[in-house]
């Protein structure tokens, strides 16, 4: 039981970081949300190492680093695949996928689950596709390149949760600081080098398309600058320009001003990292699959916060992967 509440409350949590970012990222540029997301988690959990006790080894620096490393790796193919579009079969591909590969991973390691959790974790993956579904007005094909870097970004997104899962358990929040310092150490060379892109090309800022990203966990939702038709999540798709190129876009992002969306950003971070503590803990007193599975529903978080705040409607079928992931966490409470 404590699994399923753990998975539900990352899950939640992330939302929430996911809703932030959007937000800070209508304001400014997405990299700048996901580096002052990553410095802000930094902070966060050093300050917990001093309340939450945690023994600094090799074993657990080396799995947080190489976590954060596919946590940048993630946000790089998820920022570069929904910019392809369309986001509507992306976004849920990825999520799915997420859940999918340390689902596999732990069945094939021994986990020891009852009989109803296999019905449950099928009802939970329909769950993911259906809530995370991004409803389009036109359907549009996509392409394969965007299938596979989205598939990859979800395999990625999976291995996160399995390096975490093999840390030490007495090492506290240790992995987790491990992982931001790389992440956010990525992630600002990533900006430097594309500052100085966008200075030498003079590129426009606004041909710039924008995705939320959110460190390690790269949870994808649409975003824009205010112009372009609804596609649900947090914002509004920024019609794409062919011939604007995906890095000459993400560099021109970058020339706008930091304060409009400063401490939204900085929100979006503390949250992320709070997602991160939450889904640590449920790694070490509970099962990989279930909160690795119940995690993967995070864009509930975000699109009942739109609701909420933004007053946007839920589509029918988010209300049904809703009402499905309730159904499937009680079934994995009770296996």
């Amino acid at each position: 039981m404590l699994t399923v509440v753990l998975g539900l409350a990352g899950a939640l949590v992330y939302g929430a970081a996911d809703f932030f970012g959007g937000l800070a990222a209508r304001r400014i540029s997405a990299l700048r949300v996901t580096a002052l997301g990553a410095l802000s988690g930094v902070v966060l959990l050093i300050a917990g190492t001093l309340i939450v006790p945690g023994r600094w080894s090799s074993e657990a620096l080396l799995w947080g680093g190489i976590s954060g490393v596919t946590g940048a790796a993630a946000i790089a193919l998820l920022y570069a695949c929904l910019a392809i579009g369309p986001m509507s079969i992306l976004s849920p591909l990825t999520a799915v996928t997420s859940a999918i590969v340390p689902l596999t991973w732990g069945l094939a390691t021994g986990a020891q689950l009852g009989a109803i959790a296999y019905p449950a974790f099928a009802l939970a993956l329909v769950a993911v596709v259906l809530v995370g579904f991004v409803p389009a007005k036109e359907a549009v094909r996509p392409t394969l390149p965007g299938l596979l870097m989205a598939t990859v970004s979800g395999v990625l997104i999976g291995a996160f949760y399995i390096l975490v899962d093999q840390t030490p358990d007495d090492s506290g929040l240790v992995p987790l600081v491990a992982n931001r310092v790389v992440n956010a150490t990525i992630m600002i060379t990533l900006i430097v080098v594309l500052a100085v892109f966008a200075g030498r090309r003079h590129v426009r800022a606004t041909d710039a398309p924008l995705a939320v990203l959110d460190g390690s966990h790269g949870a994808p939702h649409a975003l824009g600058t205010g112009a372009g038709p609804a596609t649900g999540g947090v914002g509004s798709a920024v019609p794409e320009r062919p011939r604007d190129g995906l890095l000459r876009a993400s560099a021109a992002a970058l020339r706008g001003g930091w304060r409009g969306g400063f401490w939204l950003a900085v929100g979006c971070g503390v949250l992320d990292a709070l997602a991160n503590v939450v889904v640590l803990v449920g790694l070490r007193v509970g099962d990989l699959t279930i909160v690795s599975v119940l995690t993967a529903l995070y864009p509930a978080g975000t699109i009942l916060l739109a609701a909420i705040v933004l007053r946007e409607r839920i589509a029918r079928l988010q209300w049904v992967g809703l009402v499905l992931a309730l159904a499937a966490s009680a079934m994995l409470a009770a296996a």
